[in-house]
């Protein structure tokens, strides 16, 4: 691909849909979507998941080929046979799902398919040598002559990361970084690109407020350059900052689109489910406090990321944990559960207990939802009933596994949890965010416990299922159930939990009941800005 030199203006790509039609074996997906994107400027593309959204970009990102219709890039007509062919006209695509090799380092990732190479002194080829050679830092090289140029591709890397405001050694592993970190290296490869059409799926998910204000400032400068950007984003708030129109998706179809100044939030969500939405969070209930604490944690330490953490939820109470990232707070349950070391009192319905695994802590009625719904949360190339049951093969193997009754347990579950799917008989991975989402709610409520933690339970899913899994979690609550939710969106934690437990640099620093509780004061308590009497 040719890159354009750092430091000069890039010419944004104007593209043309029209007609797309995109069909997987009966499925059709896609139903004749047409729109145009101008060059330069930010587009928010809204809808649901299964609105067609991810459909679209990743025909437009050459991952993808239309079953019908045109895709014309700068007035001619594209068939775009894989990614490569996209890059080769400055269009890239930054996954929602990450797609880093993690034992690779991080400059390994960044240029991964598109190595920096050079002849040795003296040293020619009449060919170019097979991709994955190594060189010059002492990785040996290939038959032909070529070798890798490690200096370069690190030096390079190390700008397009500081161009996102990552502060990691090149070298480091992948497998080594937190989420958001990760979520960094994505953007800085597509930097690393020279994209003249940029699409964003969900780019802040993980970000801190600064990584996403840092964000926001490289946005402005792109556009300033002419690049073109389309960012997909279930936060409304951000797409009203930073995008210059709104194009809304609804079941596979183009719905409208509309300068975003003349739209409030409240049209675009609406228009994202096709009905009016209120009522974003269910009423809350009063919490009994009498009685013992579903889960009392005492003095609770993770080393290097949790430092005598002291809580307690009790059964129908909601605690939510706010937080900046790498605050501690999915690190710290990771070790009460037993995934990391870990030490300190918990007590569960009154009695003390010492959990080792998550299998451990299931028996003992305590279950986890990881923030990493397709890497840690399910098995994605499964089917929905093998991953509903994974957690609770012993209610359906006695001795012998009865598919019979996981079938009738999958049946209930995709009716009790509103999980949409056109089969029983598919693979996870075929499901939307969304009712990935649910499917991995309703797998770690299979065991039956007393107390559950979901870790960014709404994370990449959009307006109308957020609503959903809300009822759900008040749903869970109402049964007697305690629910501790982990949430870097503010709002979200302050419309769904009874309390909200704020934790900084691995402390629990305040605990506060989130009746008039503001977004303003949770960020002073999670950077440390609090006034003392707050």
């Amino acid at each position: 691909m040719n890159a354009t030199p750092a430091g000069t203006a890039a010419a944004g790509v104007a593209v043309e849909f029209d007609h797309i039609r995109k069909s997987f074996g009966p499925v059709e997906v896609l139903h004749g979507v047409s729109f145009a994107l101008a060059p330069g400027r930010v587009v928010g593309l809204l809808g649901e998941n299964g609105a067609g959204k991810s459909t679209l970009m990743k025909i437009l990102a050459g991952y993808e080929s239309p079953s019908a219709g045109e895709l014309r890039i700068n007035g001619q007509v594209q068939q775009l046979r894989s990614s490569r062919d996209a890059e080769a006209l400055g269009i890239v695509l930054i996954h929602q799902e990450f797609n880093l090799a993690e034992d690779l380092s991080v400059a390994d990732n960044i240029f991964l398919g598109h190595e920096k190479k050079f002849w040795p002194l003296g040293r020619r080829a009449a060919a170019p040598s097979p991709q994955g050679e190594r060189g010059r830092s002492g990785r040996p090289g290939g038959s032909s002559g070529l070798f890798l140029d490690d200096r370069a591709m690190h030096a390079e890397a190390a700008a397009a990361l500081a161009q996102v405001g990552l502060h990691v050694d090149p070298a480091t592993k992948v497998r080594r970084l937190i989420v958001a970190e990760k979520q960094l290296v994505e953007i800085a490869k597509a930097m690393a690109r020279r994209a003249r059409l940029l699409i964003m799926d969900e780019p802040t998910a993980t970000l801190t407020p600064g990584e996403t204000e840092r964000l926001f400032k490289l946005i402005a400068q792109l556009r300033a350059e002419g690049v073109t950007i389309v960012y997909i984003s279930h936060k409304l708030d951000e797409v009203e900052r930073v995008t210059d129109e709104v194009v809304v998706m609804r079941d596979g179809r183009f719905v409208t689109r509309t300068a975003t100044a003349d739209v409030t939030r409240h049209q675009m969500a609406n228009l994202m489910v096709g009905r009016e939405l209120s009522d974003l969070y269910p009423p809350r209930d009063r919490v009994n406090t009498e009685g013992e604490p579903a889960l009392r944690v005492q003095d609770f330490s993770v080393p290097g990321w949790a430092q005598q953490a002291s809580f307690e939820v009790r059964p129908g109470e909601i605690l939510g944990f706010a937080g900046l990232v790498g605050a501690g707070r999915t690190e710290l349950f990771e070790g009460l559960l037993g995934l990391r070391p870990g030490s300190g009192q918990v007590e569960l319905a009154g009695r003390a207990v010492h959990l080792r695994s998550p299998r451990d802590a299931a028996r003992h009625g305590l279950t986890y939802l990881s923030e990493d719904r397709k890497g840690k949360g399910l098995h994605v190339a499964f089917g929905l009933r093998e991953n509903l049951t994974l957690m609770a093969l012993e209610q359906y193997a006695r001795p012998w596994l009865r598919p019979d009754a996981e079938r009738a347990a999958l049946d209930t579950a995709v009716k009790d949890y509103g999980i949409r799917t056109g089969s029983l008989d598919v693979r996870a991975s075929s499901l939307s965010g969304g009712n990935q989402q649910k499917l991995a709610l309703a797998k770690v409520l299979q065991p039956r416990p007393k107390v559950v933690v979901l870790d960014e339970p709404t994370r990449g899913v959009d307006v109308g299922a957020k609503r959903d899994i809300y009822f759900l979690v008040q749903r869970l609550a109402r049964e007697g159930l305690a629910v501790i939710v982990i949430s870097s969106e503010l709002m979200e934690l302050i419309g769904l939990a009874h309390r909200v437990a704020v934790m900084r640099a691995g402390r629990i620093v305040a605990t506060l009941p989130a009746d008039g509780l503001t977004e303003e004061q949770l960020i002073a308590h999670a950077t440390g800005t609090a006034h003392a009497d707050a």
